[in-house]
C-alpha cells in the first residue's frame, strides 16, 4: 500500500492537472461558439453555390473549362483536414480512420495528398502517399485567404491532369458532442440527378465560358472554406467534450485518492494508538 507521503502528492497532481484541463474546457468553449456560428453561417451559402453549380454543369457541354473537363479516375488528389493539436478525443483519428478507408482499394502511387494540420501531416508522413502540400490550420478567424493556397494547389493538379478527380475529408460539425467525418468530391462537379434538376435550357448572360470562368473558382474556395470552418468548429466541440471527461474524471480519482488517504491516515493513527497502549500496559 502506498504510503500517506504518497497519496497526498498524487492527490497534488490529479488536482493541477484537474485544473489545467478545466482551464483547456473552457478556452474551447469559448472558440467553439464563435466557430459554430461560423459554420452555421458558412453552409446556406456554400450549399446553394454546390447546387448552382451542379444545376449548371448540366448544360455546360459546350463549355470548355479545365475545371469541368471529366476523365477517367485513374489518379486523383484527396484534401485531409485534421488539427494542429491533440487532446480533442477522438476527433484527429476518426479523420484519419475515414481518409484510409477511402483509400484503402486505391494504389498510394495514384493518390496525391494535400494536408491541413500537422496531425495528418504526421500521419500520412509514415505513409507510402505522395504529399502535394502542407498547410497549418487556424484555430479562429478563418478566412478565405487561408484557403487559397489550398485552393490554387488543387486546381492547379486537376488542370495540368495530374489528378483526375479531387476530394475533400473533414469533420462535419453537427453538434459539440458529434462530428461526422465525410468525404466529398470537389472535382469534377457532378450535375445534378433529373429529379433534382431544374427544366428548360439556360441563357446566359455573359457568356458561358466567362460566367464559368468567374464562378468555377469561387465554388472550389467555396467549398474548401465550408470544410475548414466545420473542421475548426468539430475539433473545438471535441477538445471541450473530451476536457470536460477528463475534469470530470479526475474529479472521480480524487474522491477515490482521498477515501484511500483516509483510510491510510486512520490505520496510521490507530497503529501509533496501539503502541502506546501496549507500550503503557508493558510498564504497568
Amino acid at each position: 500500500m502506498a504510503s500517506i507521503r504518497d497519496i497526498r502528492q498524487r492527490i497534488k497532481v490529479v488536482r493541477n492537472i484537474q485544473k489545467i484541463t478545466n482551464a483547456m474546457k473552457m478556452v474551447a468553449a469559448a472558440r467553439l461558439k464563435k466557430a459554430q456560428d461560423r459554420a452555421m453561417a458558412a453552409r446556406p451559402y456554400a450549399d446553394t453555390m454546390g447546387q448552382v453549380m451542379e444545376n449548371l454543369s448540366r448544360a455546360a457541354a459546350s463549355v470548355d473549362h479545365p475545371l469541368l473537363r471529366v476523365r477517367p479516375e485513374e489518379n486523383i488528389g484527396v484534401i485531409v483536414i485534421g488539427a494542429d493539436r491533440g487532446l480533442a478525443g477522438s476527433y484527429n483519428s476518426n479523420v484519419m480512420r475515414a481518409t484510409v478507408r477511402f483509400l484503402r482499394d486505391r494504389d498510394p502511387d495514384t493518390v496525391r495528398l494535400v494536408l491541413l494540420g500537422r496531425k495528418a501531416l504526421d500521419f500520412f508522413r509514415r505513409r507510402r502517399y505522395s504529399i502535394a502540400e502542407t498547410l497549418s490550420v487556424p484555430t479562429s478567424n478563418v478566412t478565405f485567404a487561408d484557403i487559397r493556397p489550398v485552393a490554387a494547389k488543387v486546381r492547379d493538379l486537376f488542370e495540368s491532369a495530374e489528378v483526375d478527380a479531387v476530394y475533400l475529408v473533414y469533420s462535419q460539425f453537427v453538434t459539440a458532442m458529434t462530428q461526422r467525418p465525410t468525404v466529398l468530391k470537389l472535382l469534377p462537379i457532378e450535375p445534378a440527378a433529373d429529379e433534382l434538376a431544374p427544366s428548360g435550357e439556360f441563357i446566359f448572360e455573359p457568356g458561358a465560358e466567362q460566367l464559368f470562368g468567374a464562378l468555377l473558382p469561387r465554388y472550389v474556395d467555396t467549398q474548401i472554406y465550408r470544410a475548414l470552418v466545420e473542421a475548426v468548429a468539430s475539433e473545438h466541440g471535441a477538445r471541450m467534450t473530451a476536457m470536460a471527461a477528463a475534469t470530470t474524471n479526475a474529479a472521480d480519482m480524487i474522491d477515490s485518492l482521498s477515501l484511500t488517504y483516509n483510510k491510510a491516515r486512520q490505520a496510521a493513527i490507530t497503529k501509533e494508538i496501539t503502541e502506546i497502549v501496549s507500550a503503557a500496559e508493558a510498564l504497568v
